[in-house]
């Protein structure tokens, strides 16, 4: 499978994970996403609103993708954009890991975030892993485009039909930093 693929299905993965409780399957108008979050029929799926339960797992997950890929681009990156970029990123979302947890612990009953990655954000980390130099910095880059276009839409979709108020204000407030890490990683190409 190539990069490109592989980054197109993590991606899609992303925006779906943890879309519902387990054992739950949503109809769609064009997909059915079953309880894994994965899309049964269709790699090309939208983010669909989430449970807070849902959400707080997804967006735990996004940061840890974020900050374990950042991570590898101290020792693998060759780029000093990409390696301060990477720094950023690092702090960005220890920083939004620390607000969704406090925030999800204050609600009644209490959410606790699960980040576990996908297995297409653990099959991009490792693919990261295998890259160093100038190569490295490319799949990097297009990994942090994606990322955070699906942490981005999948904000701005709970923001708009979540079901926690609490949640919905902390997407809220996550979308202009989200659309800013965006742009940022998109000048890294």
């Amino acid at each position: 499978m190539n990069f490109k693929a592989m980054m197109l299905i993590s991606g899609t993965a992303l925006a779906l994970a943890g879309c519902g409780q387990k054992g739950a399957t949503y109809n769609t108008d064009t997909n059915v996403v079953t309880d894994n979050g994965m899309a049964a029929n269709d790699t090309d799926a939208a983010p669909l609103p989430n449970s807070a339960q849902g959400f707080a797992n997804t967006a735990a997950a996004s940061d840890r993708f974020e900050i374990e890929s950042s991570r590898l681009a101290g020792t693998a990156g060759q780029s000093a954009a990409v390696k301060s970029f990477a720094a950023k990123m690092i702090a960005a979302h220890e920083g939004s890991t620390a607000k969704l947890k406090a925030t999800a612990g204050g609600l009644t009953p209490a959410v606790m975030p699960t980040d576990t990655l996908s297995a297409a954000q653990q099959a991009d980390l490792d693919s990261l892993k295998n890259l160093k130099g100038a190569e490295f910095d490319t799949a990097y880059a297009a990994a942090q485009v994606k990322a955070h276009q699906l942490a981005l839409d999948t904000l701005k979709g709970y923001a708009a039909s979540g079901d926690s108020p609490a949640l919905k204000d902390f997407a809220k407030g996550l979308v202009p930093t989200v659309t800013a890490h965006l742009n940022m990683a998109k000048s890294l190409k």
